[in-house]
């Protein structure tokens, strides 16, 4: 892996996404919080979090089993709310295909929606693939640990954290600081738009289906958007 590796890329990586550990860390507790106060033991909170290492997944996984819910519901939900992954992934696939299969599964496993909209636009607009599966390693790298320390926290602290702080409101704040610098044309702000209204007007679907229809309208309104400026050129 070395020969793909670039030590300034992985720290400007890391430096990069410190910006987003800052609104992650609350929502990390968040998680922590809710996994205990939904009956499961620090272990298993903790288990979960290293392995899924996904907020809305360990929010939704945390909420089902204090209702009750059976393992196949619980686990259909994370896989459903989980889907945008695979349009990151395939998005990504075609700058990563050229790196050996550990570093494919490593950036896999570290891959976020912070880590794709800090990286997405590096790897397009870099050549250097070493230079950018390096920057998004220290990105992801620095986001898994954060969120790992963050969950812990919540987890030690359980219920001590009132209700009334209401710390779920830095998620949207945190995807907005990384979205606002990619507003930079017309057909962008139409896929932003169109994914926004629809998250809104669906948001009554059953298991966050909301989330998955409202990225599909938003791509197709970026094919939209994007057909008719070709033809306006």
């Amino acid at each position: 892996m070395r020969q793909h590796f670039s030590r300034p890329a992985f720290l400007e990586g890391l430096r990069d996404m410190l910006p987003a550990v800052v609104g992650m860390f609350p929502f990390g507790i968040v998680c922590g919080v809710a996994a205990i106060s939904a009956g499961a033991s620090p272990l298993a909170a903790l288990a979960m979090s290293l392995i899924m290492f996904s907020g809305a997944a360990q929010i939704i996984a945390a909420q089902l089993l204090a209702a009750g819910a059976p393992f196949a519901v619980i686990a259909l939900s994370c896989f459903v709310v989980s889907l945008r992954f695979l349009m990151y992934s395939a998005a990504l696939a075609p700058y990563l295909r050229p790196l050996d299969h550990r570093w494919r599964n490593l950036l896999a496993f570290l891959l976020t929606d912070q880590a794709f909209a800090a990286s997405i636009h590096r790897f397009r607009a870099s050549g250097d693939l070493r230079a950018s599966a390096s920057y998004f390693l220290g990105g992801g790298a620095v986001l898994w640990i954060m969120w790992q320390l963050a969950t812990l926290a919540g987890i030690l602290l359980g219920s001590v954290i009132p209700p009334a702080w209401q710390l779920e409101f830095v998620v949207p704040l945190c995807f907005l600081s990384l979205l606002a610098p990619l507003l930079r044309d017309q057909p962008t702000l139409i896929v932003m738009i169109a994914a926004a209204v629809g998250v809104v007007a669906l948001d009554a679907m059953p298991m966050r289906l909301s989330m998955i229809c409202a990225g599909l309208l938003g791509i197709l309104a970026g094919i939209v958007a994007d057909r008719v400026g070709v033809r306006r050129d």
